[in-house]
């Protein structure tokens, strides 16, 4: 693959996912507290650290990134974990970003997947299966503090889900063309093999669509 300007290709919500030709931002507080001087090397919660090459960046407030510098901006299963307002501004500041005839490229759950999967259960638990696999809802409310405090941090839960002609209106909104349904791996661009990983892709959805 020939070099890739990372200047040009942006990625958020990275986790540990940071090639070195892109420029890998995530929200996360786990981060945030990993980039404190001294205090943050002591940091063990997790076994496996950020990468240094991942910088903390909230596409809803913005990235630190200039207006219309971007040929290609990607994110995995990021979009779902925001309200509806957070999402349509998060997709906002994307377009911004990217230069004319520059590339958005994303996957997330697929709502329609799963109602088909609810429609075929017949099952008692039917309704149950769907809350649980689409992480919507609490199976128990927080009462203590330290529940409160957890559930309010975290960031694994999903707040908005999508499906394709939802999320196809919602980028017309915003100004993008050439909407259309990807599949893992199936761009024109040769960077974006370096970020998709193929069961991020399973029984999800895939969209790109372009800045005019």
């Amino acid at each position: 693959m020939s070099t890739i300007n990372n200047s040009k290709y942006v990625q958020y919500g990275c986790g540990r996912c940071a090639p070195p030709h892109w420029r890998n931002f995530d929200a996360s507080m786990t981060l945030r507290f990993e980039r404190i001087p001294v205090l943050g090397k002591l940091y063990t919660k997790n076994d496996v650290r950020f990468p240094e090459n991942v910088a903390y960046g909230d596409i809803i407030k913005g990235l630190p990134v200039a207006d219309n510098s971007c040929h290609a901006v990607y994110c995995s299963h990021v979009l779902e974990h925001m309200s509806l307002g957070e999402c349509q501004q998060a997709l906002r500041n994307t377009f911004r970003m990217i230069e004319s005839g520059g590339t958005f490229r994303f996957v997330l759950p697929d709502l329609e997947y799963y109602i088909q999967q609810y429609n075929q259960d017949s099952s008692p638990e039917a309704s149950k299966n769907l809350m649980k696999i689409t992480q919507l809802g609490f199976e128990r409310k927080p009462r203590s503090f330290k529940s409160f405090l957890y559930e309010w941090l975290r960031t694994s839960a999903h707040l908005w889900m999508w499906d394709y002609k939802s999320m196809e209106q919602e980028l017309k909104n915003v100004g993008f063309v050439a909407v259309r349904r990807a599949q893992f791996n199936d761009s024109q661009d040769e960077a974006f093999l370096a970020v998709e990983a193929k069961n991020r892709w399973d029984n999800c959805l895939g969209m790109e669509c372009r800045k005019p």
